[in-house]
């Protein structure tokens, strides 16, 4: 799996949010190395606190598969997710999380806590982070740095 081929389009859909006046996160929904689903934070635009990239793709691509196809997915994100992205990550069994940039104030797939591979869960997820992290922190600069 390309994994910054994915990852430059989970980016693509940062800046889209960004352009919208969202926080720039974006994610990317991968199922047999095609992409099945994708969208960008729409909390300002939604009025929702819960519109988060993560979750708007998972609900996407349940939209597009059987739900037992989702534990054959891996979602690729610009921000490791919080508690809520993650544990709707593991409560789907999805495969893995790539993730670019590590969040310390949120993450919750090790940065701040561990659910995505919590052992008293009943499904742990393979997570990579780092994956064109300079890019996806730049463009969390660009976007702080907007009037």
């Amino acid at each position: 799996m390309n994994y910054e081929l994915y990852m430059a389009e989970a980016i693509a859909e940062a800046r889209l949010g960004a352009e919208e006046g969202e926080t720039p996160v974006g994610a990317v929904a991968v199922l047999d190395d095609a992409m099945i689903a994708r969208d960008h934070d729409r909390m300002q635009l939604q009025r929702d606190p819960t519109a988060h990239a993560v979750l708007l793709t998972l609900q996407a691509a349940s939209r597009k598969l059987e739900p037992r196809r989702l534990s054959e997915v891996t979602i690729f994100t610009t921000r490791e997710p919080c508690a809520m992205c993650v544990g709707a990550l593991v409560e789907t069994q999805v495969r893995s999380l790539v993730y670019a940039a590590a969040d310390d104030r949120r993450g919750a797939a090790g940065s701040v806590i561990q659910l995505a591979r919590h052992a008293s869960l009943p499904h742990q997820i393979s997570v990579v982070s780092g994956v064109r992290e300079a890019e996806a922190r730049r463009l969390d600069q660009e976007a702080s740095a907007r009037p």
